[in-house]
């Protein structure tokens, strides 16, 4: 057989046997990484929508935490997972922060991974302590002007979301504050409670019940629109901060190199449960609001946000 024709006959196998493979999928259970510890937004939030969807897939969908390194180690494991649909992971906007606080990363999640499906955003809340005097947050930034130096702020690590919403704030504000980063956000609220810190940017599904048992007092909300379950706090803009705005958002990638088809077929299966009315207000309940997205829009912003984050952590001169 000549050359030329046994090239094409090898070609037209492959691009059957992955239509084949697309075709079928899924026909076991499919293998589901959250980078972060359990019990956190980014575990809880995947969780409420993979058991969901497993029943929408006709498969199990089994998760496993992987956590360390901000979210680069499961990361790095499906990014060089075999694309064959069986391996997925859930993330969050951290994804788009690591690159610029971990320059020596395995992997590039701009070409490694595939977006999938977007599950939706959420706000993080600027909570201080009961025992502060700060009533708005223009108090906050007059308070932490006059005594420079003397504010600190929590985060659950170095480039973590909410670190990003702490740094955002700090730079529009012009104030300084000490960065004290915890292993896990119960560690921060714990500090917060204790007010042994000053500040976070809490979740806002663990922020409201504190918020509304009057443990901590809210100042801003991270994102440009008012969160409607706490609607007397104004947004950044609306506090004259100007490029402050940050949003935490949930989603789900695969390898890059996965039939399109398998994407597709991933991608509306996810969006036909988000659309459920029972999943809507599960994922209210968590502070979730939705953010409809194609794959290819979500590649988009991954791309955008990693090169905003790449300036932003640069500025705030932020380090591992």
């Amino acid at each position: 057989m000549h050359k030329s024709v046994r090239l094409i006959f090898i070609l037209a196998s492959l691009l059957l046997a992955f239509a084949a493979r697309a075709e079928n999928w899924p026909s076991r259970l499919i293998k589901a990484t959250i980078p972060f510890g359990a019990g956190s937004a980014a575990d809880v939030v995947p969780r409420l929508v993979f058991d969901r969807l497993a029943t929408e897939l006709g498969q199990p969908i089994v998760i496993e935490n992987r956590v360390g390194a901000g979210g680069t180690l499961g990361t790095a494991v499906v990014a060089k997972a075999d694309p064959d649909g069986y391996s997925i992971i859930a993330h969050s906007s951290a994804l788009t922060i690591a690159p610029a606080i971990f320059p020596n990363l395995t992997y590039d999640a701009t070409k490694d991974l595939a977006s999938v499906l977007m599950i939706g955003s959420s706000a993080n809340v600027m909570i201080v302590p009961n025992s502060r005097p700060w009533k708005t947050v223009q108090d906050f930034i007059a308070g932490a002007k006059a005594k420079p130096g003397s504010i600190s702020f929590g985060s659950v690590g170095i480039g973590s979301a909410v670190h990003i919403s702490s740094e955002k704030f700090r730079l529009a504000a012009g104030v300084e504050a000490t960065h004290v980063p915890y292993r896990g956000g119960s560690e921060v609220i714990a500090d917060i409670l204790g007010a042994r810190i000053d500040f976070y940017f809490c979740p806002l599904a663990t922020a409201l019940p504190l918020i509304r048992e009057a443990q901590v007092r809210a100042l801003l909300v991270s994102t440009p629109k008012r969160v409607p379950d706490l609607p007397d706090v104004p947004t950044p803009l609306e506090a004259g901060l100007k490029d402050a705005d940050s949003a935490i958002w949930f989603g789900v990638f695969m390898p890059s190199k996965t039939p399109r088809d398998i994407v597709e077929k991933f991608h509306a299966a996810g969006v036909k449960v988000l659309t459920e009315s029972a999943m809507q207000d599960s994922l209210k309940k968590l502070g979730v609001e939705a953010m409809p997205m194609t794959p290819s829009e979500m590649d988009d912003l991954v791309k955008r946000e990693t090169a905003a984050n790449m300036e932003l952590i640069k500025a705030a001169g932020i380090k591992q």
